[in-house]
């Protein structure tokens, strides 16, 4: 991973019939990096979904209803591996604070054109954060990466889609 910020990504104890493999700390560390823009990115797409105005509302409003859910769904499945891989994921609202690479919205009301550019920013920034960890993530376990594919599909199609509302041919 390119940052040398070291997010609180842990390893756990192995207990019981827990076996298997246990993620090295690259892996612990990007997941947790991916894990944070997921758990902002659902904060972020809340915020401007409340407070969005204007032209095409409805459109976008029901839009950032299905980012969140995709955010929320990654950054569950996410921290679910992590567990699984015998790491700790840490969504704590100091910690998504503290390690975020996203812009934050304002607190008022967001005029279409405007929410449209500050969603797409969010989501090329948390794609760009999966695609950075990726080829580490790669290394260390394959399985994983595939998950991050799904994501970054899913998230680059949402970007397509808002940024529709404001092209012109």
């Amino acid at each position: 991973m390119a940052s040398s910020k070291k997010t609180p990504a842990k390893k756990t104890d192995r207990e019981n019939a827990e076996n298997g493999f246990v993620a090295p700390e690259v892996l612990r560390e990007s997941l947790q990096t991916v894990l944070i823009q997921l758990l902002d990115l659902q904060l972020v797409g809340k915020q401007i979904h409340w407070n969005v105005v204007g032209p095409n509302f409805r459109d976008l409003h029901q839009n950032l209803d299905e980012i969140v859910d995709i955010a929320r769904r990654g950054s569950d499945e996410i921290a679910e591996r992590m567990r699984a891989l015998h790491a700790t994921p840490d969504g704590l609202a100091a910690t998504v604070t503290k390690y975020t690479k996203l812009e934050q919205p304002v607190n008022t009301e967001i005029l279409t054109t405007n929410a449209v550019d500050m969603v797409v920013k969010a989501l090329q920034t948390t794609v760009a954060v999966m695609r950075e960890v990726h080829d580490p993530v790669d290394e260390a376990d394959p399985t994983t990466a595939d998950i991050l594919h799904q994501y970054i599909a899913d998230l680059e199609q949402q970007a397509w889609f808002i940024s529709a509302e404001t092209r012109k041919p």
